[in-house]
């Protein structure tokens, strides 16, 4: 399908709701390569390799050589948040990068000006920011997103623009019948449904206008029907949800080798404590249960204990997070992992993850935002879950179980760029390098 993907020319726009320690950290690194400061380390769309064809053939390009993704430099920062400060303010809040490394790049930061938020409280209780949109109505809230991005988009003279989210986790709430089709959504809006969170008026404004989403949060947003109909009436890509960043990137990395190799598990303890503004948020009881819920289904999706009962069906899977300010934006995990083996003989796995959490974070805004738009331009839409990759919490086509093991994800992911391309799948059968061996003995 190479011949219908549209080139990536003009400037891209990539809009995150939340200019916070993610995005800053985002904007700041990207900055940074930009001037030959550092490395893109951490971004497969900018350091990864694609293999093509067979092994034998040895042609493994970059991905940003295989498939046509925007340039670094065509690339236009923008956002909304509920502080005022822009973008170099933000960073130096955050306390993430070096300040040494921030006053190189600081004209760049200092000239990105967050919009006024669309904001709810009642969604995230522990965040007092001033900086928000004075409108009652979800429906006009809406409607002024959508002047934002029309308006931003104008004025930065970009061709095309993308949303991720990156504001702070919303409270956790089930869905009810305002978002269960288009029809009953835009009536909500407009009778002012308090159902309606913040995230979902910002997804909605962006499909409207047929702009990607990316959610990159555990909140309810892209992964209700009324935005899936939108993103089909539209015929435009999205993809959700939760950034898989710190114990859970560790999780689907040791998970599918347990797994792979018949090993049981008896229980698995997860303990955190971080001390940014998510840690804040996560503080709050409804908050953390939505981070709570994206976090414990990594597991069962990998070791399906229904089909696995003598190695997984007795599992105990404990999270906790705990807001500790003073290790800031430096995430601490511990986790305890009761093992078995051969006759059930009993063994431990035993973490201490030190990571930082926006800095694991920044590649994946990167990415997510560079393939969505790749998407778009190749005739893609609604749910996709070849960005499965990069997020906790996969969104899948309704009925389709999640996968959760992070090897299978890749897998999916660069078949989907060599089907983008028109080159061939590869299943790692290794068949036909075999019959190669016969045809030539």
């Amino acid at each position: 399908m190479t011949e219908q993907v549209k080139s990536a020319n003009g400037k891209l726009g990539i809009l995150m709701p939340g200019l916070g320690a993610v995005a800053t950290t985002m904007i700041s690194g990207v900055a940074a390569v930009k001037k030959g400061l550092s490395k893109p380390i951490g971004s497969l769309t900018q350091m990864g390799t694609i293999r093509i064809g067979k092994r034998t053939e040895k042609k493994e390009p970059k991905i940003k050589d295989f498939v046509p993704l925007a340039a670094l430099e065509d690339l236009v920062f923008g956002g909304w948040d509920v502080y005022e400060d822009n973008v170099y303010e933000a960073a130096m809040n955050a306390r993430v990068l070096d300040a040494n490394l921030l006053r190189d790049v600081k004209e760049e930061l200092q000239a990105i000006k967050p919009m006024r938020a669309a904001f709810d409280r009642n969604y995230v209780k522990n965040l007092d920011g001033k900086f928000v949109k004075d409108i009652d109505n979800r429906y006009e809230l809406a409607l002024a997103v959508m002047d934002d991005i029309t308006n931003f988009k104008a004025d930065n003279n970009c061709d095309r623009i993308v949303l991720v989210w990156c504001g702070s986790t919303e409270i956790y709430f089930e869905p009810s019948e305002v978002h269960n089709s288009l029809a009953a959504f835009e009536q909500g809006l407009r009778d002012n449904d308090p159902r309606i969170a913040p995230s979902m008026i910002y997804a909605y404004a962006a499909l409207k206008l047929g702009i990607p989403f990316a959610n990159g949060a555990p909140n309810l947003t892209v992964d209700i029907p009324a935005l899936i109909e939108l993103a089909k009436e539209t015929n435009t890509p999205i993809a959700g949800k939760d950034f898989k960043t710190g114990q859970t990137l560790m999780k689907t990395i040791l998970a599918p080798g347990l797994a792979a190799r018949s090993l049981g598990v008896n229980g698995w303890f997860s303990d955190n404590i971080l001390g940014n503004r998510d840690g804040l948020v996560l503080d709050d009881p409804d908050n953390f249960k939505t981070k709570e819920v994206s976090k414990l289904g990594v597991l069962e999706d990998i070791f399906k204990p229904e089909i696995n009962a003598d190695l997984y069906g007795d599992m105990y899977h404990k999270i906790r997070i705990n807001y500790y300010p003073p290790h800031g934006d430096n995430k601490e995990s511990w986790d305890n992992i009761d093992i078995f083996g051969w006759l059930g003989y009993k063994m431990q796995i035993k973490i201490n993850f030190l990571c930082r959490d926006s800095i694991l974070a920044a590649p994946i805004v990167l990415d997510l935002a560079l393939f969505i738009d790749l998407a778009k331009r190749a005739n893609l839409s609604g749910i996709q879950e070849w960005l499965s990759f990069y997020l906790k919490s996969p969104q899948t086509i309704p009925g389709v179980p999640a996968e959760n093991d992070i090897f299978k994800q890749l897998i999916k992911l660069q078949n989907t760029l060599r089907y983008i391309m028109g080159e061939e799948l590869i299943t790692h059968l290794g068949q036909d390098y075999e019959e190669e061996v016969v045809e030539t003995a």
